[in-house]
């Protein structure tokens, strides 16, 4: 979701600058397009022969994919190697960015030779990850985590839906992501793999309290985030963007696609277990 990792709208990220990456023509279509990043680096010839395994990160609605930067970094020093790929979030319907754009992306940049690909996302890139995981399996599927994910959407795109400077920059996809009859949550199945959840418990900006119920990031409830077949859910004092760049949200991203499970003194209360993935 937009607008809420910040304390007023996506702009306030124009400080950001990227460790380096992947192209990302997402920028083209946003705000933020003046921004020159490392992501236009050509990709290494090496990719498509490169065994390690590797990490697809998948930004939110609104924002480009530099915005997972610091994402990148910390997976980059484990020693996975990562692909941050950014996509037109505001232009191109989200069926179509899951069912043509993403596979065109990772068959891009090689990720069947990796040893095992595991997927981090951020709110609106968890849904088209699922959408992806719907049509495609990839044989070397390792584990997933969605910070912020709208898993059974959003109200709060609902209500930006109806507003014209919300829709001019969220996009077109802004009822997809809520929780009326253009839901595409609504519309997928529970998670049939190795599944980590991500929510945050705080919000720096009043813009949607009416619409949504219950504790939230500013922009995602923690129920919408849950799913059913998750392995693991943890929840982080911190807003909807913001927790992209908290060391200890990061390193529970680290510690769930090493171990399988988030980092406690105490198992989890979670009974559910994906009929699929990694074990």
């Amino acid at each position: 979701m937009f607008l809420s990792g910040g304390r007023r709208r996506p702009r306030r990220e124009r400080h950001l600058t990227p460790a380096g990456g992947v192209s990302d023509p997402a920028l083209h279509h946003h705000p933020l397009s003046s921004v020159k990043s490392a992501f236009d680096s050509p990709r290494p010839a090496s990719a498509q022969t490169d065994s390690r395994e590797a990490v697809v990160l998948l930004h939110g609605v609104a924002l480009p994919s530099l915005v997972m930067t610091r994402v990148a970094g910390t997976l980059r020093r484990a020693g996975y190697r990562v692909v941050n790929v950014g996509y037109p979030s505001r232009t191109m319907p989200i069926r179509e960015i899951a069912a043509q754009y993403f596979p065109q992306q990772l068959r891009r940049h090689g990720i069947e030779s990796a040893g095992r690909v595991h997927f981090v996302t951020h709110s609106m890139g968890g849904l088209v990850l699922r959408l992806y995981l719907q049509e495609h399996r990839p044989e070397n599927l390792g584990r997933v985590v969605m910070l912020g994910p709208p898993n059974h959407g959003s109200a709060a795109s609902d209500y930006a839906a109806t507003h014209w400077l919300f829709r001019r920059i969220g996009g077109i996809n802004l009822p997809a992501l809520g929780v009326g009859d253009t839901s595409v949550a609504r519309s997928l199945p529970a998670a049939d793999f190795a599944l980590g959840i991500i929510a945050g418990t705080q919000s720096f900006h009043g813009l949607f309290a009416h619409q949504l119920h219950g504790v939230n990031d500013g922009a995602v409830t923690v129920d919408s985030a849950r799913l059913d077949g998750m392995r693991d859910f943890l929840t982080v004092p911190h807003s909807h963007t913001l927790m992209l760049w908290r060391a200890g949200a990061l390193a529970q991203v680290l510690a769930f696609l090493r171990d399988g499970l988030f980092a406690r003194v105490t198992p989890p209360s979670i009974s559910a277990r994906p009929a699929g993935g990694v074990e």
